[in-house]
């Protein structure tokens, strides 16, 4: 596995927390029936993943480890859902049958392992034959953003650098398609969307997490470990990010590539 660039801090999950099916799953929802068996590869906090188990008739989710996975566990918990389950898993070699699963679903995953085109082969495995395998990625490439503040390009300079030295690839939303392919399938369907930040409300959220993101995560340690960046450095980011944030002209795009790819 690669290294998870972002961590667990509560600046992360601050973030993570909001995904749902809507926001976050739509190319995949026409897919979901109420007899699916879906998995769910790197459940994160679980919002996706309880959301998808109000729809489906059973969601495994997985993590890299017992820390990770129990956000997703506690989740569950506390809504009362009963129709999950949880394994800690790599999913360059998942622990499940072949043919175990309807739907194999992966949201954010794919740019951060070290090998995509091997966990989607894994993916890809366990899923029934006819079945789906999803997947959507960011592709930090491709941010755009107004008012153009320098301090924010060098942001992204540090963050797809950090990525890069753990394994991973930032640029994945570009990527799905290609990997799939390379993977073995042949019947792929690429998709891509967005997220668009613009409202006050949407600016305060996005822009006060990534402020607190910078000074805080398991991003800060990296860059100051590695002497990508200096404390100073960091702070003018998140000073930077609050400006943008006040801007009443601020607009922030995220892209994302889609695949659903038949088994």
């Amino acid at each position: 596995m690669a290294t998870y660039t972002h961590g667990h801090h509560e600046s992360v999950l601050r973030s993570h927390r909001i995904r749902d099916i809507a926001n976050s799953a739509a190319y995949l929802r026409p897919h979901l029936t109420a007899d699916t068996r879906l998995l769910d590869v790197g459940a994160g906090p679980g919002s996706i993943t309880v959301d998808f188990a109000g729809v489906v008739a059973h969601v495994t989710a997985t993590e890299i480890d017992e820390r990770a996975l129990a956000l997703s566990r506690d989740l569950a918990a506390s809504l009362g859902l009963e129709n999950l389950d949880f394994s800690v898993e790599d999913v360059h070699a998942l622990t499940f049958a072949d043919d175990s699963f309807d739907v194999v679903h992966a949201h954010q995953v794919l740019q951060h392992v070290a090998d995509p085109v091997r966990a989607l082969r894994e993916m890809r495995r366990v899923t029934v034959p006819g079945g789906v395998v999803a997947a959507r990625d960011a592709d930090y490439a491709g941010f755009h953003w107004f008012p153009v503040l320098p301090e924010l390009d060098t942001w992204l300079d540090l963050y797809r650098r950090a990525a890069r030295a753990n394994g991973g690839e930032p640029d994945a939303g570009r990527r799905l398609l290609s990997w799939a392919r390379a993977a073995g399938f042949e019947e792929v369907t690429a998709t891509a969307s967005t997220w668009c930040y613009a409202t006050p409300e949407d600016r305060a959220w996005w822009g006060g997490m990534w402020a607190d993101r910078i000074l805080e995560s398991a991003l800060t340690r990296q860059l100051l470990d590695g002497e990508m960046a200096s404390r100073t450095d960091l702070q003018e980011i998140s000073d930077a990010w609050r400006r943008w944030a006040d801007d009443g002209d601020g607009w922030f795009l995220v892209p994302h590539g889609e695949i659903i790819a038949r088994a």
